[in-house]
């Protein structure tokens, strides 16, 4: 506040899990600003979309992530303040100018200001996450939606001060943030880990006695190949996955290791924070169930019609109650896709309020048993769920234009045993002129490989690129068709995984 932030201006954090990241974010919110956590992973020219997309006015970040982000930076024209949690010297200080001023963390510590009243409604957080048409959409969560949402999950996991919840997952998604919301919900301790290798979270449950651990699918299946210490489940309590579902091999191989710590097998979207769970007495019975809803939610499958389906009819998964989210930021078109009215057929509907109730409508498929337990089927567009992240097709397909090496380019998921859906390419190779020959030749597959390395994260790395002579193919739109090629393509994971089932059996 001192430093001059409105009311509801953005502050992003541009850092890795540190006690200056959790200050910050909640620093933010208590001054009556909004802060939105930007993935640490992220390329520069990604951060600064995101910077400018909602008009970030303080970025908060390192000395070596804002030297790497400097050239970016001028695509950002609201930002006017960078605070750096390891102290400036003259380099730093001379980059600020007339653009933007740069503080050291230390200077706002010192700093007292009045701050700016809020009330629940009043949004606190942008979460950004990709879209299946382009670039990366915030999410724009209330100080409602944090609260409510970290007292559903703590009561449901029996959260209270004498937990300890290591944070593995980034906090910049919504089930990483949510270690921090609960532990401060609850009393709880948040350990903060940047972990390296899977053997790391190990010895780090060991070190700090964790008593919860919330993890994805990809990192659940590297962590059931361990060899576990016999002594870590005399203290992780529970252990729940979120992000995909967890191969039911997988279960059974971390149930091994754990045979005293409960698991809770969840489902949750960005826009309304987490909707279902699976309680740990019911793993056994319906072990690829994703629950049913949280408490303070209710969950709806839904016809096109808006009326709710019957037992193990497929529909759509409709979220309503305390943690729907307030939209996507500035971007009316997307809010009104996801974002809508409850229909009036739909249960928990109310007849003579003049003003509709808004629920999130998923774009997932679902079913309900007869008991009330959903079962997810699949996705309504084109996102890649791969290694617990959202990725966006278009993002990998604008990169790659973005380095010149491709005529065309089309970016789709494919099912793989670990990762939940691995990356493919299809493209076709331009030409290019070898500079110390002056000779035209074809891009092969490692130029196009080093291209993605240098532009993309690594969770948005394909792992097939196939080059063509020939145009890709065209729906009637004439758009290029990432339908036909997926089912033209041979999943080579496929069969991977056909092997490891039978292994296992």
């Amino acid at each position: 506040a001192a430093a001059g932030l409105a009311r509801a201006e953005r502050v992003a954090t541009y850092l890795d899990k540190r006690i200056e990241f959790v200050v910050s974010v909640f620093g933010t919110a208590a001054a009556g600003g909004v802060f939105v956590p930007v993935n640490p992973l992220l390329k520069s020219d990604q951060v600064a979309y995101i910077l400018a997309d909602c008009d970030v006015r303080i970025l908060v970040t390192s000395r070596d992530r804002y030297l790497g982000l400097r050239t970016a930076l001028a695509a950002c024209p609201g930002l006017r303040t960078i605070v750096l949690t390891d102290g400036l010297d003259d380099e730093i200080v001379a980059t600020g100018g007339d653009a933007w001023r740069v503080l050291a963390w230390s200077e706002l510590l010192d700093r007292r200001a009045a701050t700016h009243r809020v009330i629940d409604t009043d949004m606190v957080s942008i979460l950004y996450t990709s879209g299946s048409t382009g670039k990366p959409k915030g999410v724009v969560l209330s100080h409602r939606n944090m609260v409510a949402g970290a007292k559903s999950v703590a009561s449901y996991l029996g959260n209270g001060p004498g937990d300890r919840l290591l944070a593995v997952l980034p906090l910049s998604f919504d089930a990483g943030f949510s270690q921090l919301t609960t532990a401060f919900a609850s009393g709880a301790t948040a350990v903060l880990m940047n972990y390296l290798l899977p053997r790391d979270v190990l010895n780090a449950l060991a070190a700090e006695r964790i008593t919860g651990l919330t993890a994805v699918p990809p990192l659940w299946i590297q962590l059931a190949a361990l060899d576990w210490p016999a002594s870590i489940t005399t203290h992780l309590r529970y252990i729940a996955n979120t992000g995909g579902r967890m191969p039911r091999a997988t279960l059974d191989r971390l149930r091994a290791h754990l045979p005293e710590t409960k698991p809770y097998l969840m489902y949750g979207l960005t826009e309304a924070f987490r909707s279902t769970y699976l309680p740990p007495d019911e793993v056994d019975r319906r072990p690829d169930s994703i629950g049913r809803a949280i408490p303070n939610a209710e969950i709806l499958v839904l016809r096109d019609d808006g009326s709710e389906c019957e037992a193990e009819e497929p529909g759509e998964l409709v979220h309503r109650g305390a943690l729907v989210g307030l939209g996507y930021w500035n971007d009316a078109a997307k809010t009104a896709e996801r974002y809508r009215p409850l229909p009036r057929a739909a249960d928990g509907a109310t007849g003579g309020l003049v003003l509709p109730e808004i629920a999130v409508f998923s774009g997932d498929t679902v079913r309900r048993d007869a008991e009330g337990y959903l079962y997810f089927i699949g996705r309504r567009d084109e996102m890649i769920k791969t290694s617990g992240y959202r990725v966006s097709p278009t993002e990998i397909e604008e990169a790659l234009y973005a380095s010149g090496l491709l005529a065309e380019a089309a970016a789709f998921g494919v099912e793989h045993p670990v990762l939940g859906q691995a990356i493919v390419v299809i493209a076709m190779g331009r030409s290019i002129v070898d500079e110390s020959t002056g000779s035209s030749i074809a891009v092969d597959v490692p130029q196009v490989r080093r291209a993605c390395q240098k532009s993309l994260p690594a969770w948005m790395q394909p792992a097939v690129i196939e080059l063509r002579d020939e145009p890709l193919p065209r729906n009637p739109n004439g758009k290029i068709d990432r339908k036909q090629l997926s089912t033209e393509f041979v999943n080579p994971f496929a069969t991977v995984a056909l092997q490891s089932g039978a292994a296992m059996r």
